[in-house]
């Protein structure tokens, strides 16, 4: 049975960092497409970030560029999410996924993705 935790969110203020981590068990961490999404109060689960497993070729959505960084430890099976100059508008729940879509094709749709985690809240206000 695949699991996944996320961990590392927390409270910020605007321009702080955080780290999020995604342990996955049970699973062939190789496999398909992992995905970083967020949902915040009242809107639809957009993607952040989508990493193909095969070649560790990145997508990133145009709002995260530049400030977010994804990354992958395959002795731990985790999946990492680096987010620096963190903005209000970034305050949401954050989920990693995995079993995505081959190549990472529609890597922003949630619903390519079949596992997920419980989600971790990120908060940025003053």
């Amino acid at each position: 049975q695949v699991q996944m935790k996320e961990s590392g969110g927390g409270s910020v203020q605007p321009g702080g960092s955080l780290r999020l981590s995604c342990r996955v068990s049970g699973y062939i961490f190789s496999s398909y497409c992992m995905g970083w999404f967020r949902q915040a109060p009242g809107k639809e689960r957009e993607g952040v970030v989508g990493i193909d497993n095969d070649g560790g070729r990145t997508y990133y959505a145009d709002s995260v560029k530049g400030r977010f960084t994804v990354s992958q430890d395959y002795g731990e099976n985790s999946l990492y999410l680096q987010m620096n100059n963190l903005r209000p508008e970034d305050t949401a729940i954050y989920y990693c996924a995995t079993d995505g879509p081959f190549r990472c094709s529609q890597w922003n749709y949630w619903g390519a993705y079949k596992t997920w985690g419980q989600g971790t809240q990120v908060t940025v206000s003053e």
